[in-house]
This record gives C-alpha cells, sequence and structure tokens, in this order.
C-alpha cells in the first residue's frame, strides 16, 4: 500500500530528484573504492595482481554498483518491464549481447534485465567519454575498448586510422580471455532518430543500419570462447524516454525481447581481407535486424502504437 501512495502522490520531478540523490548516496562511496583499486591497478605491474583487481573492479562495477541501480529504480521508477525470451539464457557464460540503441536509458535496462545472469559487461565506448568525469576512469580501468568512430573522410586521408579501431579491439578482447564476460554492442552505433533514419535511408521502420565491422572483429578476436549471442531488442510503447524521464517515472512500460543466437564456425572470418566473407556476414545480421524492425512493429502494435 505504502509504495502505491508513494507512486500516486509523489510528483514526477521529486521522484527524478530524489532518484538522483540516491544514485549520488551509493555512487561516491563505490567510486572512492574503485577509485583505490584502480590506482592500485595502474600502479602494480604484476599481470596476475592486476588481472585480480580487475576482478574486484568487476564486482564493484557490475554486482555492487547495479544491485543499487537496480533497488533505486524498483523502487521510484513505477516502469513496467515485460520480458520475452529469457529462459533461452545461458546463466554466467561468454555472451556476445547485440541490442538497437535508442536511449541511454538502453544501457539500465539491459543492467536490469540480466543482473545476477550474465558475467560483467564490456562495451564499446567513443574516446570522447574517456573525458567524463568519474565514468571515464571506469571505462578506462575496466578495459572497455575505446573507439575512435572515425568519419569516411577522415580514413580515407588518413587509412591507418582504420587500423586503430582494430588493434583497440584485439587488444581489448585479448584482455577479456582470463574469465566470462559479455560484451555488449549497439550495432547500429549511434542512437535511433527518425531524423538519422532519413539521413541514412535506412530500409527499416524502427532502426538505423547495422555497423557489421565492429561485430565481426569482436567475433574474429573473441569468437573460440563465446558460448551464446544473444539479440536483444528494446521496444519503448509511446515515446521514447530519455534518462531523466525514467528518473521522473515517465516511462510505463518497458518491453525486452531476447534471442539467443547459435554461435557457428562460420560467422568467424577477417572481414576487412576476405569479401566473401564480410557479404555473408552483412547477409546474417541484416538479416537478423530485418527481424528484429517485425518484432518492434508487432509488440508496438500490440499495445497500440500503430
Amino acid at each position: 500500500m505504502a509504495f502505491s501512495i508513494r507512486r500516486t502522490t509523489m510528483t514526477g520531478v521529486i521522484r527524478g530528484v530524489l532518484t538522483f540523490i540516491l544514485y549520488l548516496a551509493f555512487t561516491i562511496p563505490l567510486f572512492m573504492l574503485f577509485l583505490l583499486f584502480g590506482l592500485l591497478k595502474v600502479l602494480l605491474p604484476v599481470k596476475e595482481t592486476r588481472s585480480g583487481l580487475t576482478r574486484i573492479l568487476d564486482t564493484l562495477a557490475s554486482t555492487c554498483w547495479v544491485f543499487c541501480v537496480n533497488m533505486t529504480h524498483r523502487m521510484l521508477s513505477g516502469a513496467r518491464f515485460h520480458v520475452h525470451g529469457m529462459a533461452d539464457v545461458r546463466v554466467h557464460r561468454w555472451c556476445l549481447l547485440l541490442s538497437n540503441h535508442q536511449s541511454w536509458f538502453d544501457v539500465l535496462v539491459i543492467l536490469r534485465v540480466f543482473y545476477g545472469k550474465l558475467p560483467p559487461y564490456k562495451f564499446f565506448i567513443k574516446k570522447e567519454l574517456l573525458w567524463v568525469p568519474m565514468l571515464g576512469f571506469c571505462f578506462w580501468v575496466l578495459d572497455f575498448p575505446i573507439m575512435g568512430r572515425y568519419s569516411k573522410k577522415e580514413i580515407e586521408k588518413k587509412p591507418h586510422l582504420r587500423g586503430m579501431d582494430m588493434d583497440a579491439t584485439r587488444k581489448a578482447c585479448g584482455k577479456f580471455k582470463t574469465y566470462p564476460v559479455t560484451i555488449m554492442n549497439f550495432v547500429e552505433g549511434t542512437r535511433f532518430t527518425p531524423a538519422k533514419q532519413r539521413a541514412q535511408e535506412s530500409p527499416y521502420r524502427h532502426l538505423l543500419k547495422p555497423r557489421a565491422g565492429g561485430t565481426a572483429l569482436v567475433l574474429y578476436a573473441t569468437g573460440e570462447l563465446l558460448e551464446q549471442i544473444l539479440d536483444v531488442t528494446i521496444v519503448y510503447p509511446g515515446k521514447t524516454p530519455g534518462l531523466w524521464d525514467y528518473f521522473c517515472g515517465r516511462c510505463d512500460d518497458v518491453i525486452v525481447d531476447i534471442r539467443r543466437l547459435p554461435v557457428t564456425p562460420g560467422l568467424v572470418g577477417d572481414y576487412f581481407q576476405d569479401p566473401d566473407y564480410r557479404d555473408r556476414f552483412r547477409k546474417w545480421l541484416n538479416d537478423i535486424w530485418a527481424e528484429k524492425d517485425a518484432r518492434i512493429d508487432h509488440y508496438l502494435k500490440s499495445h497500440g502504437d500503430q
């Protein structure tokens, strides 16, 4: 009863401010611990010690911090989660997670849905995020792959820039081989908006074109370790919420559809040197995206949004 009363009497702004304050309350002390172990990792040269410290850092980030986030949202957000396909997930196994991307809130959705199910997350980040206070340091010491995201014109002028992202992915994936991780990849490379969709002339109603190169490179670097590929589709009936919208309780329903895809030898190859493999891989990924687009359509229609 208390929870029901709180939801009906608390205004959105007050709920948002309270959520933000709670975030600070658990994030700051956890970050101080994170900073301590992170600096030790940077200063100590012993490989085994650094590996152990990385596991401690992963626990602080993927278990302690995510637990606090999820409890805060369960108490204050009011969002209803509709999850389909969780039974197909192989718990605590090496995983490549592919997802569509519409909002910063997508990350919190994935963290909540898969909490306790998947090993620690590693995902590709833009190098600009390294300058974000606290967050950038966390990304760095957790060995997240740092991507340059160079434009086609920049690569044409400086071809070696393409190789820099490849090297970053290989080095990062090499560090992931000591224990199971979940490599999270928002395959479109950026958040979906109607303007971006029109600019791309995307063939999909609800998605941008998938970028195959990064996904293929991850498979090439970790293919022998991966035990599952999860195709995750996130749907927001109604308006796509931003992070502040979610904090304020302005998100009623979240639909998460999960499919486990087979990991076959044919998925691993040299995307940049083998044109036959490149064509096959693009077709494989485009087929997944076409099916994802159809599923989004289905869920929106079932909620009366189409």
